[in-house]
């Protein structure tokens, strides 16, 4: 008889850990999968990485506001790709300033400092607060996911 690994898929595959999987062969939660970073371990990441991590978080936020109603997927991508935008990153930032404490002012101060090279179709102003507010986001996505949603929900109803 095989052991309820041996009958998981993938289970034997490099890219899937073996405790991904609890005792009885479901996948955990996804605060088991993603742990909470250490301090050590944040201080290590650039504000280059959490802007990028804050981009993917961002635009799945904006994706999941769209979901509903139902829609053809040309009508999702037209919508979030409005939203995603950097002029409209860059806007956000400003209506959220109001609302940041002074630990996340030095984030976004950080992420616009990191914001270099020379954007394609943007002033580099309007590219610097867009990677200011990636930033911002995929630290509070690794720090504090309700300060987070709270910020977001700000957005809304701006």
């Amino acid at each position: 008889m095989k052991s309820k690994e041996e009958n998981l898929p993938n289970s034997s595959s490099e890219n899937v850990p073996k405790d991904s999987f609890d005792s009885y062969g479901t996948t955990l939660n996804a605060e088991q999968l993603l742990p909470k970073l250490s301090e050590s371990q944040l201080q290590q990441l650039s504000p280059t990485a959490l802007a990028y991590l804050g981009d993917a978080v961002y635009e799945l936020y904006i994706r999941r506001y769209y979901l509903l109603p139902p829609q053809r997927v040309e009508n999702y991508h037209r919508l979030v790709v409005a939203q995603v935008r950097a002029e409209k990153q860059a806007q956000m930032l400003n209506l959220l300033s109001q609302y940041l404490n002074n630990n996340e002012l030095e984030i976004v101060r950080r992420g616009r400092n990191a914001a270099t090279g020379r954007p394609k179709r943007v002033d580099p102003h309007t590219y610097q607060q867009a990677t200011s507010l990636e930033t911002l986001i995929g630290y509070l996505y690794l720090t504090n996911t309700e300060r987070l949603s709270e910020l977001l929900q700000k957005l809304i109803m701006e």
